[in-house]
């Protein structure tokens, strides 16, 4: 969830006394309702608490508007064309492009064309209270808000928690901020196709809408990422797959380069690069991070310095403030930005503050992630150097995604590669990372085997011959990995 602080809100142009501030106490506040707040606020009102949840933009947050879903519900249409075609038989039936306008009719239904109104009915079934207006702490448990009405002063008895995300991070290259470049927002709630896109940065938010703006009709596509290979953070393997799948799609892949200067006139956007080339589109896409918003929601009124991310322990508590009360949940808590993860933040930091007895703690060994790409990428857990770094006794286990029946029987040319990564000592699976199609549906049980460690062997039984059922690509892939593990 992204709360950027309109021009209305800032400090110095708030002119009401305080005689016109409405106080309002509660048990909890919540500021920022994405999906981290609402599982927090959540699981608080389910205890009995009283809660009230500040949101400036939209109930539902960032994901549900401007990421996740509307992201892969423009993937989707060229990655089901791209199955199909892998299909003989079904590949004939494929005669004619995609039809963007349909799916972006679709992505406006997904998102009920930015209105959170299938949103806060939730809310008020659990008896939350929505205040509307842009949150910030003003002491120790005391939120103000500044609302359309005025300033609303906020107190709460037991916790705040801060769950109001990250924004994009735009680089300082020369020029940029005068080329109206896109940011996620931009690019996952335009209604058009630029012929020619520029994509800065091949991590997954850059990597996967590349390639479906590539599927629904961009004539060229141009990604420059700075780094030596796309999505830096996974196996290289992997970076290296999506690459050969972008060029087998006509994406221009650049990397090790940066830009350093960009330019817009009547004829588009102009990047010059590092190594003296310069490269032109309609639009330009700036994906090379997120910046936690930390620097306007008040914590130096806490205490804390607005400059430096926040430290949280291990039930979320913010590290430096006296009391225990303030909770940070999501992006903004720095620990993994997934929407997933920050779920899993919000329940557990929900149950510390109602006073449950919490048996979990914030675990981020194993981390899932998908990169909804084609190939896909999905890993949980450190990849193999990482997992060097740490000092574990490393043995990788790797076989060839498309190498078994199940996937020869989902069309011809599937590629990619499955690899464990294996505690030798122990021999348990500490990592995992598949690359191929749909190999999403392979995670879930590599992420079992790592938060509830047992022998390679057993791992693999567990989670694929008393589970998956034969002829599936899960059974033969895991068991193809512990035979190769004995």
């Amino acid at each position: 969830m992204v709360q950027n602080s309109p021009a209305r809100y800032r400090p110095s142009e708030v002119t009401s006394s305080e005689e016109d501030d409405v106080s309002d106490e509660f048990d909890v506040i919540v500021i920022g309702a994405g999906p981290p707040g609402e599982n927090a606020a959540g699981r608080c009102a389910d205890a009995g608490l009283d809660v009230a949840i500040v949101e400036s933009r939209l109930v539902g947050g960032e994901c549900t508007f401007y990421g996740c879903i509307p992201s892969k519900t423009l993937v989707r249409p060229g990655d089901a064309v791209a199955a199909v075609k892998r299909v003989p038989g079904a590949a004939e039936a494929v005669t004619g492009p995609i039809d963007p306008a349909a799916a972006f009719a679709q992505r406006d239904y997904m998102t009920s064309s930015w209105s959170d109104r299938t949103q806060t009915p939730w809310l008020d079934s659990m008896g939350i209270e929505l205040v509307r207006g842009y949150g910030r702490l003003a002491g120790e448990r005391v939120v103000e808000v500044e609302t359309d009405d005025g300033r609303r002063r906020l107190s709460a008895t037991k916790a705040v928690v801060l769950a109001n995300g990250t924004t994009p991070l735009m680089p300082p290259i020369d020029g940029l901020d005068a080329v109206a470049a896109w940011d996620n927002r931009d690019a996952t709630s335009t209604s058009g196709v630029p012929r020619r896109f520029l994509v800065l940065g091949g991590g997954p938010i850059g990597a996967e809408l590349a390639q479906a703006f590539r599927w629904l009709g961009s004539e060229e596509v141009t990604v420059i990422e700075g780094g030596p290979r796309l999505l830096a953070r996974e196996e290289p393997f992997a970076g290296e797959q999506v690459r050969q799948g972008f060029e087998a799609d006509g994406i221009d892949v650049r990397t090790d380069v940066s830009a350093t200067a960009a330019a817009r006139d009547d004829d588009g956007v102009r990047l010059t690069l590092a190594d003296g080339s310069t490269v032109e589109g309609d639009e330009l896409l700036v994906a090379v991070g997120r910046r936690a918003n930390t620097g306007d929601v008040g914590l130096d009124t806490v205490g804390l310095d607005p400059s430096e991310r926040l430290r949280v322990d291990e039930r979320l508590r913010v590290r430096g403030v006296e009391g225990e009360w303030l909770y940070a949940v999501g992006d903004v808590a720095g620990l993994a930005q997934l929407t997933h993860m920050g779920k899993y933040q919000g329940r557990l930091a929900g149950d510390a503050i109602s006073g449950r007895d919490v048996a979990d703690e914030a675990d981020h060994r194993a981390v899932p992630r998908v990169t909804f790409t084609d190939p896909q990428v999905a890993a949980v857990g450190p990849t193999e150097a990482e997992a060097r770094d740490a000092g574990i006794d490393v043995r990788v286990v790797t076989t060839d995604t498309g190498g078994v029946a199940g996937a020869y029987v989902r069309g011809n040319d599937i590629g990619g590669t499955s690899q464990l990564v294996v505690d030798g000592s122990r021999r348990t699976v500490v990592g995992a990372t598949f690359t191929g199609p749909d190999v999403q549906e392979l995670l879930h049980a590599a992420t079992i085997a790592i938060v509830a460690p047992s022998s390679m062997y057993d791992s693999a039984r567990a989670s694929s011959l008393r589970i998956r059922s034969y002829f599936s690509c899960s059974f033969q892939l895991w068991t193809s990995m512990a035979l190769s593990s004995r």
